[in-house]
């Protein structure tokens, strides 16, 4: 053999002795699979705060825990592939975002523990059999968005005093959501008097659309679904097309308001997102999920973006912009 093809058959066995040493420990580690409706550029933050409630536990990605991540990108009906795919993966728990991707999570499994982030209540839709006691291999967080549903028509109203009717955009992929929040604004706007018009979108050119309808509609103004993966992925965008189409409305979350919506009234989805890393670092370490109890992040978040009121001619009451947790000007 010559000199340079035995320094070459060194070399190349110097590489590939870590890499398979590297393979070999990767293939040990626990495995947590993180599946959602939405895409992975726009839940930056999320990631960001559900990583480091797993942190707080001691594990840390890439080092001592692995994450697969499955995103639908919006196309609700790839979810029962992705989350078949976790499971033939045998991940150690699976991670869901929001309540279409643990309705899906919960269908493909009952024994891998899965830790969910919904807005919704988790009995209601048929998450756990009760919250204290969730039973099964199904537990995780809640924010307040769904809770607080009705609040937003009254802000709106509140901003809006003179107005006769109202829109809620809800996604009808998401029907479990949609159906809820149309009850909850439909029994609001009735104690308002006030008429409520339902528009459904599923896609950017779908909500292009039916904000555009609102001035034909003659509603003053739109109150947007909290619920849906894929309108809190398309928040800025939301925020936007409302300012584009001058259309006073209340979703949730401050890029919503920086992007040019009108007020965002809910929930901390990151706070959720936060304790969701935490019960999955818990699991990790051997905790049932059975034993543990859904928790609740209480934290409601208010912002108002000041120049989109003043250039829809809408003059914030101070005791409303008082309890802001953020003027945008």
């Amino acid at each position: 053999m010559r000199r340079r093809d035995f320094i070459t058959l060194l070399s190349g066995t110097a590489i590939s002795w870590p890499l398979a040493a590297r393979a070999q420990q990767h293939a040990k580690l626990p495995v947590v699979g993180f599946l959602s409706a939405a895409s992975a550029d726009l839940y930056v933050k999320f990631l960001g705060a559900f990583r480091r409630g797993l942190n707080e536990m001691g594990f840390v990605e890439g080092q001592n825990v692995v994450v697969e991540y499955r995103w639908a990108n919006g196309h609700y009906d790839r979810l029962p592939d992705l989350a078949a795919d976790l499971v033939r993966r045998q991940v150690t728990v699976m991670a869901t975002s929001g309540t279409i991707a643990a309705l899906t999570a919960k269908a493909a499994t009952k024994t891998i523990p899965i830790v969910f982030t919904t807005g919704s209540d988790p009995v209601e839709v048929g998450l756990v059999a009760s919250v204290g006691q969730p039973g099964g291999n199904v537990t995780g967080t809640t924010n307040l968005n769904m809770a607080v549903t009705s609040k937003r028509p009254e802000l709106l109203h509140e901003l809006l005093p003179k107005a006769t009717a109202f829109a809620l955009l809800v996604n009808p992929a998401n029907a479990v959501v949609a159906e809820a929040e149309t009850r909850a604004v439909q029994t609001a706007a009735r104690t308002l008097g006030l008429q409520l018009h339902i528009l459904q979108a599923s896609t950017e050119a779908e909500i292009d659309s039916a904000v555009a309808s609102l001035a034909q509609l003659r509603a003053g103004g739109l109150v947007i679904s909290t619920g849906d993966a894929f309108f809190n992925s398309e928040s800025a965008y939301l925020g936007a097309v409302t300012l584009r189409h001058a259309v006073p409305t209340i979703y949730h979350g401050r890029d919503f308001v920086a992007a040019g919506g009108l007020v965002g009234y809910g929930g901390s989805v990151v706070d959720s997102y936060h304790l969701a890393g935490i019960y999955a670092g818990r699991i990790l370490t051997g905790e049932k999920p059975a034993d543990l109890p859904v928790l609740q992040s209480t934290k409601v978040e208010m912002f108002i973006n000041l120049k989109t009121a003043k250039a829809f001619g809408i003059t914030i009451p101070l005791p409303l912009s008082g309890r802001a947790d953020e003027v945008i000007e």
